[in-house]
């Protein structure tokens, strides 16, 4: 859908206007003379006829001026060229598959294999400038008929990205919703050449690190599994991260062994652990019922490996309830 949609747009080539035609000097000059005439008096004195010529120039260069702005060339429709556009996209996409495929050579994501194995912490996204806050996108319940709104800007001095708005339980007045109040944050899938999906892989660690400042409220930290699955779309992984408030900031570490397994939003019995080799896009959700101002300011959001943390997984199975991970 992006190739087509830049295909429309096209590539739009400029021309320069063309200057008045030499037609129309006879009748410019007959509208000169007209006005010379016009101001000429019979009867003049030497000295009243040499400011008499004097007034004539200014007016007939007055005049000039104003006719000067009333030519105009006429608007030309730009050519419009779909087989260059067509062109154009597909090297673009062909250059980013041959940048990836020498990447893939090289090693993850084009660095050396012993330089990635050996890293113990990495930062996946910070906030630098407007391109970090393009890697995002907000969202609340006011996309079915809520009242909660929610913004996202740069911080101060551009060091940190910066989540507010306002939070409302206010049910919609639809006849079907009876809850309502939430705000998020989640960040979008990267993409490849020719828009394939791409992952994040993060099996070499085995923490969350985010570096933020809240105003006390409890935020859920909602990461998803990259699948094709249609019916898995609305399943994620869930944590909660509580912040003090305040204008200190705070380290937040979150093992990954800590998040539950949740479909449509409720916990399910069955619990998977997350696959850290199929990491899509992650996300902040605000739904305490606490109606009111909110703001969530973060630094950056890394992955590490803590030494000291050895669980694999937090919560218990039973044959009775996960039968597949007993056979």
């Amino acid at each position: 859908m992006a190739l087509f949609h830049k295909v429309l747009r096209g590539t739009y080539i400029l021309r320069k206007c063309s200057k008045p035609t030499s037609a129309l000097h006879p009748f410019l000059g007959i509208r000169f003379a007209d006005y010379s005439s016009s101001l000429q008096k019979p009867v003049a004195s030497p000295g009243k006829a040499s400011s008499q010529r004097k007034t004539e120039g200014g007016l007939q260069g007055h005049h000039q001026k104003e006719v000067a702005l009333d030519i105009t060339c006429p608007e030309e429709k730009p050519d419009v060229s779909f087989d260059k556009a067509i062109r154009d996209e597909a090297m673009d996409h062909f250059r980013r598959l041959k940048d990836e495929i020498v990447n893939h050579w090289k090693g993850p994501e084009g660095r050396p294999l012993q330089e990635a194995l050996l890293e113990q912490a990495k930062v996946v996204w910070q906030f630098r400038g407007k391109e970090d806050l393009d890697k995002w996108r907000v969202t609340s319940d006011k996309t079915i008929g809520g009242r909660s709104e929610v913004f996202l800007k740069m911080g101060k001095n551009n060091q940190s990205a910066l989540l507010y708005g306002t939070l409302s339980s206010e049910a919609p007045q639809d006849g079907e919703s009876a809850h309502s109040g939430y705000c998020a944050m989640i960040s979008r899938i990267p993409r490849g050449a020719f828009e394939r999906k791409l992952s994040y892989d993060w099996s070499q660690f085995n923490t969350l690190y985010l570096r933020v400042r809240g105003d006390g409220r409890p935020w859920m930290v909602n990461i998803k599994e990259d699948t094709d699955f249609l019916q898995r779309t609305n399943q994620m992984y869930s944590y909660f991260m509580f912040t003090r408030g305040g204008p200190y900031w705070q380290e937040v570490k979150i093992p990954f062994s800590k998040f539950f397994f949740s479909n449509r939003g409720r916990i399910r019995d069955v619990q998977h652990e997350l696959l850290l080799d199929k990491i899509s896009s992650i996300g902040f959700t605000l739904a305490d019922k606490v109606d009111g101002p909110f703001f969530l300011e973060i630094d950056f959001i890394g992955v590490f490996t803590d030494p000291a943390h050895t669980e694999e997984f937090a919560y218990e199975n039973s044959p009775e309830l996960n039968p597949r991970l007993f056979k």
